[in-house]
């Protein structure tokens, strides 16, 4: 008799509670995982995160629509803007900060290709240090091998989008100065120099939050190596 309620009770055992344990029972862990599955996650989620970022940065507003990323003026020059704006000199300093973000944003498309690449060659190492790394890494890895060339694809780019305004010939000069009194960083100081490296700094800051979204949604990206690998850090 107690043999039969006890097979009894097994089968009542809803088959969602089966399914469930059987999950778990299979559920992989960072351990499980291949250098090959992890760095095939790794390299996936970096591809469509650099896909994804240039796709929303390299359109109009993609910067000055974007608070994360709008370009302002730097430092001491912002807190001056203010002082020409009460002179009556507002709609150009507007013309410049929308020129500075118009240029951020022809210049982005430029970079898939040199993204991508990085993505696509990037060592077992490198993937398992960005696997497991912090909320940086991602922006560290990229910074590491794209700044450098980067930097030399976007400067004519965002030079040929601002030299037609007025004010940025002007920017230079004034900025120049103030580097000179610590006011203004010396990187800064180059409107064309500034410019790219907040476009570069932008485009790795939307990069690594779409990394991010793939961690915290792996099933949402609707693919088995994302699933798989990030799901395993779940």
């Amino acid at each position: 008799m107690k043999r039969r309620n006890f097979s009894s009770a097994c089968l009542a055992v809803p088959a969602s509670l089966v399914l469930l344990a059987t999950q778990r029972a299979h559920a992989l862990s960072l351990g499980d995982l291949s250098a090959a599955d992890a760095s095939g996650g790794v390299k996936a989620a970096l591809e469509k995160g650099a896909t994804v970022a240039v796709s929303l940065l390299g359109r109009p507003d993609g910067f000055l629509g974007n608070p994360k990323v709008r370009i302002p003026l730097p430092g001491y020059l912002e807190d001056g803007s203010k002082v020409l704006r009460m002179m009556g000199q507002g709609s150009r300093i507007d013309e410049l900060v929308t020129a500075m973000n118009r240029a951020a944003e022809q210049a982005v498309p430029a970079a898939k290709d040199l993204l991508i690449n990085a993505v696509r060659t990037m060592s077992v190492t490198d993937a398992k240090g960005i696997l497991t790394g912090g909320d940086n890494s991602v922006t560290q890895f990229f910074a590491e091998k794209t700044r450098a060339p980067l930097t030399e694809r976007f400067l004519p780019i965002v030079s040929a989008a601002t030299v037609k305004v007025k004010l940025a010939e002007k920017y230079n000069k004034f900025a120049g100065k103030a580097a000179g009194f610590g006011l203004v960083k010396k990187e800064d100081a180059n409107l064309q120099g500034y410019v790219t490296g907040k476009s570069l700094d932008g485009l790795y800051l939307v990069i690594g939050e779409e990394e991010r979204k793939i961690r915290q949604d792996p099933v949402g990206s609707g693919s088995a190596i994302l699933q798989k690998v990030f799901g395993a850090l779940r």
